[in-house]
């Protein structure tokens, strides 16, 4: 199949800002990409692209003072296909693990494993290792946490995801991450678009999602603890060990978030001509209403 995915993101600054995003198409999709999914910036303005650390693709820009709104609009290609399912996909012994792995069975900024060691040991310890103890930790976590966009906070932990009983689909990942990285399976916290294909629509205003990877029988599998389904239709933007790894936008400065329009839709065979966000008002979903991001503030999924 193919998809039509874009974004539209103002913001407004009180003076120049250095923002970082993370909003280009994972270059582990890149050969998917029917259509350029290249960063349009109005006003105009210079940017560096380059690899971080976890292989995201990463752009730097310099906003000017005043309002600066970025956006893109692309087609890509998709195997139609939920996300796999393989219940015999073993959990590796951590001798076994690649070096560049290790990193995800670490706590890191919000997967705070010290506080939930004990607690994913008695959940899940006599679950069976590998595909099974992932599934298991994300029927906990689907049925743990209660989904309200009203109750979205940027600070929340995963052990306050535990406690709280209540987030958003970064508040899943994270606790999902957490529980996989206590009983050492590794595990990666992703972002990127997820439309509603193949499932029926969903009235809340479409976002980024976020989702985590686990590694077992020598590879990153997709879990989404959220909608605990195989999903058709993602598009991975970025991974990291959590959502600080993958901010959407990372401002070095005041930036106020003005405009916030997400678009994931399938286009009928043959392919539709790529136009506007504008001209599809049906599927404009806009965000929560605009939010204020004060000096070194990360905007990452809700």
């Amino acid at each position: 199949m193919r998809i039509k995915a874009g974004f539209r993101i103002g913001f407004s600054c009180p003076q120049e800002t250095p923002i970082l995003l993370a909003l280009r198409t994972h270059p582990s999709r890149r050969h998917d990409l029917l259509s350029e999914d290249g960063l349009v910036f109005d006003p105009g303005l210079p940017s560096h692209s380059y690899l971080d650390s976890f292989g995201n693709l990463c752009t730097r820009i310099v906003a000017p003072a005043g309002d600066t709104l970025i956006h893109t609009e692309f087609l890509v290609r998709d195997s139609g296909q939920p996300d796999p399912v393989v219940p015999d996909a073993r959990q590796h012994a951590i001798e076994e693990l690649p070096d560049d792995v290790l990193v995800y069975l670490l706590g890191s900024r919000y997967v705070d494993t010290d506080h939930l060691g004990d607690i994913a040991g008695a959940l899940f310890t006599d679950v069976a290792p590998g595909w099974p103890r992932v599934q298991a930790i994300c029927d906990f976590v689907h049925n743990h946490i209660a989904f309200d966009y009203a109750a979205a906070d940027d600070r929340r932990t995963a052990y306050g995801g535990y406690q709280d009983r209540t987030g958003v689909c970064r508040d899943f990942a994270h606790l999902a991450v957490a529980l996989c990285r206590c009983m050492n399976i590794p595990a990666r916290y992703c972002t990127g678009y997820l439309g509603d294909i193949g499932v029926p629509a969903d009235p809340a205003p479409m976002d980024f999602s976020a989702w985590f990877e686990a590694w077992l029988g020598g590879r990153w599998y997709a879990f989404d603890a959220r909608h605990n389904v195989p999903r058709i239709g993602r598009i991975l933007v970025a991974t990291g060990r959590d959502a600080t790894d993958v901010a959407l936008s990372t401002s070095f400065g005041a930036a106020r978030l003005t405009t916030f329009e997400v678009l994931t839709e399938e286009v009928a065979e043959p392919a539709a001509p790529v136009t506007s966000l504008d001209s599809h008002p049906a599927r404009r979903r806009r965000l929560m209403p605009p939010r204020r991001l004060p000096a070194g503030t990360r905007a990452a999924p809700r």
